[in-house]
């Protein structure tokens, strides 16, 4: 069987009507990652959570990236458009939530439970275009999605400056819109992919591999922790920071020789998930995010 190919052959029309609740559902992690920076002084003074205010990145940076591998096997298990509106359902009562916060440590947490759903978002993205796009089609589609990051760059820092500058919008404090705003477009994203996105389930005696997946989000927390929050906080020397690194690399090797022993089936194919591969990434994920 090949598992490159297509299911089902669809329309182009169709594809671009399937690509743009895809597409919304991405914008979601995406733009939640840019807009939330330039509101975070308007927070930090609302909340008096100077000390703190880090986390309120970190938290859902190291709950989307923990969970990103992990939603393909899942999406394997119990089909991808279920598991993908799992996401977006998670990612909206995040938001709502977070949006309701009434101090940081609610929002910290309800910033984590928007990652959780946008590992899934960001993830399971692409590995549905994988399923209904022809391999030698991919490339042009997937285009589309370096727009929703291009936009995502630019319009998320304007509407978090734009929120934050108004003490108030409709009644309520301008910053929670940061988080109020992805309710429509969740909303969108959930009505398109019910309506239009029917991928066929392939029924597979599988069951997740709990023990690698443990080691994979243990050595990623603790690798971004040590460099996207006790690093910049407390010092490189730091024995926190130097303990949590040290702790994410040691894990990092045994992550890797349980996938390549594992029988079927394994939380990540070994040839993406090596620890050279998967250490290169995390540090990839946070450069990226110094910039946010």
């Amino acid at each position: 069987m090949n598992t490159n190919a297509p299911a089902k052959e669809h329309s182009h029309r169709e594809i671009m009507i399937i690509l743009g609740g895809l597409m919304t559902g991405m914008l979601l992690a995406a733009l939640d990652q840019t807009i939330v920076s330039t509101a975070l002084k308007s927070i930090v003074e609302d909340f008096n959570g100077l000390d703190h205010y880090t986390w309120v990145v970190t938290a859902y940076l190291l709950t989307s990236t923990a969970s990103t591998p992990l939603y393909g096997k899942i999406s394997d298990l119990y089909g991808r458009r279920v598991v993908f509106q799992f996401a977006i359902v998670t990612f909206l009562i995040g938001s709502l939530l977070a949006g309701a916060s009434q101090n940081m440590t609610q929002l910290i947490a309800t910033r984590a439970l928007q990652g959780v759903g946008a590992g899934g978002l960001m993830a399971l993205t692409f590995v549905i275009i994988g399923d209904i796009v022809p391999p030698r089609e991919r490339g042009r589609y997937q285009g589309y999605f370096g727009a929703v990051w291009g936009l995502s760059s630019v319009a998320g820092p304007l509407l978090g400056g734009f929120f934050s500058d108004h003490a108030t919008i409709l009644g309520i404090t301008g910053w929670r819109w940061i988080f109020y705003i992805n309710i429509p477009f969740g909303i969108a994203a959930l009505a398109i992919t019910s309506a239009v996105l029917h991928i066929p389930k392939i029924k597979r005696e599988h069951s997740i591999d709990y023990l690698g997946a443990f080691l994979l989000v243990t050595s990623v927390t603790t690798t971004l922790l040590s460099v996207s929050v006790y690093g910049p906080q407390n010092g490189w020397t730091d024995s926190r920071t130097v303990i949590y690194l040290v702790i994410g690399l040691i894990l990092a090797a045994p992550f890797g020789w349980w996938v390549a022993r594992a029988t079927e089936p394994k939380a990540l194919k070994l040839a993406i998930a090596s620890p050279v591969t998967i250490e290169v990434n995390q540090w990839g994920v946070w450069v990226k995010n110094l910039g946010n």
